[in-house]
């Protein structure tokens, strides 16, 4: 409710309004938090400016001045280590759960099962080694949270050393679901509201991995030091059942 009044007042002082304020989001958001901005526009009249890409480096951005008024990041603990610097106002709130996926074409016709989700890493190392090549895509480890998962994941399952040879890095893990769909790679590791998405339902099959397999991605959101009154309506709004019930249609969770 209390977002709602806030973005009420926004359409009396709105033309008073300065710049729109730009928004660091992880890429697992591309269509979510897409669908969300407009319905929040529709209702309100005030614009966000959507920048997608891997958490780690937005975390960095924010770090060196970047002029981002609001952050979503799939990892909460980057919200958390820029509160302890002090760019943020607080530590913010959980706006999602995530979860990850085996991703691949379709049409393949060799989805993997439940007793074995990455039975199809298991046969691209298996052909590697009479001379195929078959890429596994996943996010970059080092900055981008669903690349952890996915290597945690491959951990789990003892594949992690044996799949170097055929692992392609994507930027983020929008960049790697693009990957794993590519004539050349066996699938990839990717975040399931990707999948979710219907510009990539209809070119894809999916088989969700065991959230054992992997750490909780706790996906957290926070409003900058920079933040002004649109950013903040934005926050508040993405807190209510309208904009919970989007992220709920693209595989999230909420605790």
């Amino acid at each position: 409710m209390r977002a709602m009044l806030l973005a009420l007042s926004l359409l009396i002082s709105l033309p008073a309004m300065a710049s729109t304020p730009i928004v660091a989001a992880a890429s697992d958001l591309q269509f979510a938090l897409t669908e969300a901005a407009k319905r929040f526009t529709a209702k309100t009249g005030a614009e966000v400016r959507l920048n997608f890409g891997s958490s780690g480096n937005f975390r960095r951005q924010i770090a060196q001045g970047a002029p981002f008024e609001l952050y979503l990041s799939a990892d909460e603990a980057y919200v958390f280590a820029l509160y302890e610097e002090g760019h943020t106002r607080d530590q913010g709130v959980i706006y999602a759960v995530g979860r990850l996926v085996w991703f691949q074409r379709a049409g393949r016709g060799d989805l993997p099962d439940e007793a074995n989700p990455l039975a199809g890493v298991e046969q691209a190392v298996a052909a590697y080694a009479n001379g195929a090549r078959e890429r596994i895509a996943l996010a970059n480890p080092e900055h981008a949270p669903y690349g952890v998962a996915a290597q945690q994941a491959l951990r789990f399952a003892a594949l992690w050393e044996s799949t170097e040879p055929l692992r392609v890095l994507g930027e983020n893990v929008s960049q790697a679901a693009q990957f794993a769909l590519a004539d050349d790679a066996r699938g990839g590791l990717v975040a399931y509201s990707l999948a979710l998405a219907p510009a990539l339902a209809e070119r894809s099959e999916y088989l969700l991995i065991p959230e054992e397999w992997h750490a909780p991605l706790r996906q957290r959101m926070v409003l900058t030091q920079q933040a002004g009154d649109v950013a903040q309506a934005f926050y508040e709004w993405l807190q209510e059942e309208e904009a919970i019930a989007i992220f709920q249609q693209y595989g999230f969770s909420t605790e």
